[in-house]
């Protein structure tokens, strides 16, 4: 049986009693490099306080840096039925050596004694739950999945870095190049169990600490992004994403800043006239709407229960008045509204058939509405329906990328495509069948 024990950072120090009496007992010991320089002493101060007999010799030490060259040498252990025990970080069979011994030994022939992975250790620091927290490893991969994994804004993500493509600093580069860096703050826990261990959390914008210890991994925490100090100050339109206050049950669920700026110039915003953003979401399309055009009248539209409340928020924090935030269904809740000259269609569901014909029995001549899709169908079912009302209509697809660290250089991680449907009515819209007389 080899036995394969789990250990934090501080190694021989963090074992368990039963863990120490197996490794009392080897006759071969495998371990990381880091782990196996104090063993020998150990072992010699365990002899003199006669916790291992004077006449046992210290056991042969092997580095498991190599994995390659560690399969030989258990492999004769085993045969021999000499105790084997092969020291691991954490748990082994999570990002650990555990696959690899799984792939070259029976399961039957090893027995896996776990400690505290890292990440455990690493939320324990910080003091917060982790039944909602989600993973992603870079070592010896490319950041993209992290990248993708930033646009579903998880309320708490851990990075097992890779330090050889640039550790800590390669994740900050790619929250900065997803526009998060006002939605998340960054930890770094370094040599997590050791008694130097360090975790903190990182400013934006600052430099890293100095040596940064190899043995680190970073956690990002969602938290509300800071309101900013003078809307005023801000980009005219295109804002982060990570300014924009969430949902906590539903992050990320908001129109991404490449797709609004291509909406708002479909739209066409004149400088006077009624706005109509209905499935508004967090409101981000609708209120940097009012951003360019402050004589407009914006209201917005979301089913969602407590919305109102999130936009409202966002609004203040943008510098912006809507004429009215209503949390309702389309398209019921549309006869509350004033007649639009400009209307984003971005919700509807199932209904959104039903929606887009109220929308356009109340669209006023030389109105505009665009719908941005996320399928086919949904525009093979829409365009009919804004043809038949005497509309121009314009379809296009949306695909942006955003640049990801990559090595030494970058890499262009894609967004999800969107389809954009735009129609626009005449000015004689009045007696164009299927419209408003």
């Amino acid at each position: 049986m080899l036995e394969v024990i789990g250990t934090d950072a501080s190694g021989l120090a963090a074992l368990a009693p039963r863990a120490l009496e197996l490794v009392r007992r080897a006759r071969l010991v495998v371990a990381p490099a880091r782990l196996l320089g104090p063993l020998e002493p150990w072992w010699h101060a365990e002899q003199a306080a006669g916790r291992i007999a004077q006449e046992q010799p210290c056991p042969a030490l092997l580095a498991s840096d190599r994995p390659d060259q560690i399969v030989g040498p258990l492999e004769q252990a085993l045969a021999s039925g000499e105790p084997a025990v092969l020291l691991a970080s954490g748990d082994p069979l999570w990002f650990g050596i555990g696959r690899l011994l799984l792939q070259r030994f029976p399961a039957a022939q090893l027995r896996f004694h776990p400690a505290p992975s890292s990440l455990q250790l690493a939320f324990a620091r910080i003091g917060r739950p982790w039944q909602d927290a989600s993973w992603i490893s870079l070592h010896g991969r490319d950041p993209e999945p992290l990248a993708a994994a930033l646009q579903k804004r998880p309320a708490a993500l851990a990075v097992l870095t890779d330090p050889s493509r640039g550790g800590a600093e390669e994740v900050r580069r790619i929250l900065a190049a997803s526009g998060l860096e006002a939605a998340y703050a960054v930890w770094l826990c370094e040599r997590l169990g050791h008694p130097e261990e360090r975790v903190q959390r990182l400013a934006p914008q600052a430099a890293l600490p100095a040596a940064v210890d190899p043995l680190h991994l970073v956690l990002l925490i969602a938290e509300p992004p800071a309101p900013p100090a003078d809307p005023a100050a801000l980009p005219l339109f295109g804002l982060d994403d990570g300014l924009f206050l969430q949902h906590d049950d539903r992050p990320g669920l908001m129109t991404k800043r490449e797709v609004r700026i291509q909406l708002l110039a479909d739209l066409e915003l004149p400088e006077r006239g009624v706005l109509w953003d209905i499935g508004a979401g967090v409101g981000s399309v609708g209120l940097e709407a009012l951003r360019l055009r402050p004589g407009l009248a914006g209201w917005l539209l979301e089913a969602r229960g407590g919305s109102a409340a999130l936009i409202a928020a966002n609004a203040e924090r943008l510098g912006v008045r809507p004429a009215g935030i209503h949390e309702g269904r389309a398209p019921d809740a549309l006869s509350a509204l004033p007649d639009p000259d400009r209307v984003l269609l971005g919700g509807g569901g199932r209904e959104r058939a039903a929606v887009l014909a109220a929308v356009l029995q109340r669209l006023r001549p030389g109105g505009v509405v665009v719908i941005p899709l996320a399928t086919v169908e949904a525009l093979a079912e829409l365009r009919p329906l804004l043809e038949q009302a005497g509309c121009r209509v314009a379809v296009g697809q949306h695909q942006a990328w955003r640049g990801a660290p990559l090595a030494d250089g970058t890499r262009l991680a894609p967004l999800n495509p969107v389809l954009v449907l735009k129609g626009r009515l005449s000015q004689a819209a009045q007696s164009a069948p299927g419209c408003p007389p």
